[in-house]
C-alpha cells in the first residue's frame, strides 16, 4: 500500500488525480458542502493520518520544526474550504425557494459600533495568537542553524513556506517567467478581478450559484496551482531538489535522470532527423506559432464560441479578452507541467541568445 501511495504521489499522477477531486468537489458542492459529509470526512482522515504518521519517513517529514506552520495551514485551508462550501450550499438552497441569504435574516443584520465591539474582538484575537505563538515557541524549538556560510548550502535549499509555489515553478519555467512575469500576472489578475467580473451578485452573502466562473477560476489557483505547489516543494521535494514520495526515505545519494529537451530539438531532431538549423528564428519557429496560436487565434476561436459570446454580452469585448488573457496564462502553467512530467520538454521557445525562454 505504501509503494502504491508513493507511486501515486509523484506530480505527474498526484496533479491530475488532485484536479480531478478539485473538480469533483466543486461540481458537487452542495453535497460536500453538508455537515455529514464534513463530520464524515473528519472521521475518515483520523484514522488514515495516524496510520501515515505510523511511518518514520513521513512522521519526520511533517515533524520538522520548518514544516510544522504548513500542516497547520493544510488543516485550516481544508476547513475553510468546507466551511466557505457549506455556507454556499446553504444559501443558495434558500434562494431558489425564494427566501433571502441567511445573512440578510433580521437577526443577522443588527449594527454595531466598531468601538468597543470591533477593537475589542480585535484585541482578544491578538492576545490569543500571543499565547498561541509564545507557547509553540516553548515547545517547537526553532530550527536555527550556523552564520550564514558561502562554501555550504543545506541540501535542499528551500525557500520560506510562501515562496515554494514560486521555487517550484523555477522547475518548470525560466526564472524571469517564474519569478517575475507569472507573479506578476498574478498579482495584476487580483487587482482586476473586481473590475472584471461586474456581478454584483453574491455581495455580502456567501453564494455559488450566482458566482460560478468567479469562484471556479479563483479556487482552482488557489488550491491547485498554488496550495498543491506548496505541498510539493514542502513534503515531496528533498536533496537535490528530488521528489520522494511520503513513505519514501530522503536518501541523499538518490540520482534521477532528467532530460530536458526543447521542442526545437524535438520537431528538428527527433522527428524530422535533420540538424539543427542556424537561424533563432527558424530554429523555434515551431514554438513561436504554438504561442502565437495560444495567445492570440485562441482567446479569438473562444470569443467566436456560444460559451464565449454569452461572457461578452455580460461582461463587453474588452473585459472579456483580458479575462481570457489571465485565464490563459493560469492555464500556462499546468500545460507546462504536464508537458515536463510526461515527454520532458523544458522549453516551447529556447533564445538563450536573447535571454527568451518560454
Amino acid at each position: 500500500m505504501k509503494e502504491i501511495i508513493n507511486w501515486l504521489a509523484e506530480p505527474i499522477r498526484s496533479f491530475p488525480i488532485f484536479t480531478v477531486l478539485f473538480y469533483l468537489m466543486v461540481k458537487n458542492y452542495r453535497v460536500v458542502g453538508t455537515k455529514k459529509f464534513g463530520i464524515g470526512a473528519l472521521l475518515v482522515s483520523i484514522p488514515v493520518v495516524a496510520w501515515f504518521a505510523a511511518d518514520k519517513n513521513f512522521l519526520a517529514i511533517i515533524l520538522w520544526p520548518d514544516n510544522i506552520p504548513i500542516n497547520i495551514l493544510v488543516i485550516l485551508i481544508s476547513f475553510f474550504t468546507w466551511f466557505t462550501l457549506y455556507k454556499c450550499a446553504e444559501n443558495d438552497k434558500r434562494i431558489e425557494a425564494g427566501e433571502v441569504p441567511i445573512e440578510a435574516l433580521p437577526e443577522n443584520r443588527e449594527k454595531v459600533w466598531c468601538w468597543p465591539n470591533l477593537v475589542y474582538t480585535e484585541l482578544f484575537a491578538i492576545i490569543a495568537c500571543t499565547i498561541f505563538l509564545i507557547v509553540w515557541a516553548i515547545i517547537f524549538k526553532a530550527p536555527l542553524e550556523e552564520p550564514a556560510n558561502p562554501t555550504w548550502a543545506p541540501n535542499p535549499a528551500k525557500a520560506p513556506w510562501y515562496f515554494l509555489g514560486l521555487q517550484e515553478m523555477l522547475v518548470y519555467f525560466d526564472p524571469w517567467m517564474a519569478g517575475v512575469v507569472l507573479p506578476g500576472i498574478i498579482v495584476v489578475g487580483l487587482i482586476a478581478i473586481p473590475y472584471i467580473d461586474t456581478n454584483p451578485k453574491g455581495n455580502g452573502y456567501f453564494t455559488f450559484a450566482e458566482r460560478k466562473m468567479a469562484i471556479w477560476s479563483f479556487l482552482y489557483g488557489w488550491l491547485v496551482l498554488w496550495i498543491y505547489l506548496i505541498i510539493v516543494g514542502t513534503f515531496l521535494r528533498g536533496p537535490n531538489w528530488t521528489f520522494y514520495g511520503p513513505f519514501e526515505f530522503w536518501d541523499f545519494h538518490k540520482v534521477e535522470a532528467m532530460y530536458n529537451i526543447n521542442l526545437s530539438e524535438y520537431i528538428w531532431i527527433k522527428i524530422l532527423n535533420v540538424p539543427m538549423p542556424g537561424n533563432l528564428v527558424v530554429r523555434e519557429i515551431f514554438g513561436i506559432i504554438l504561442t502565437v496560436l495560444y495567445v492570440a487565434v485562441l482567446p479569438v476561436l473562444i470569443a467566436r464560441g456560444k460559451f464565449g459570446q454569452k461572457l461578452i454580452e455580460k461582461m463587453g469585448q474588452i473585459r472579456f479578452y483580458i479575462f481570457i488573457f489571465l485565464v490563459l496564462g493560469m492555464t500556462s502553467l499546468p500545460i507546462k507541467m504536464v508537458l515536463r512530467w510526461a515527454i520532458d520538454l523544458k522549453y516551447i521557445i529556447a533564445l538563450p541568445e536573447w535571454e527568451l525562454n518560454l
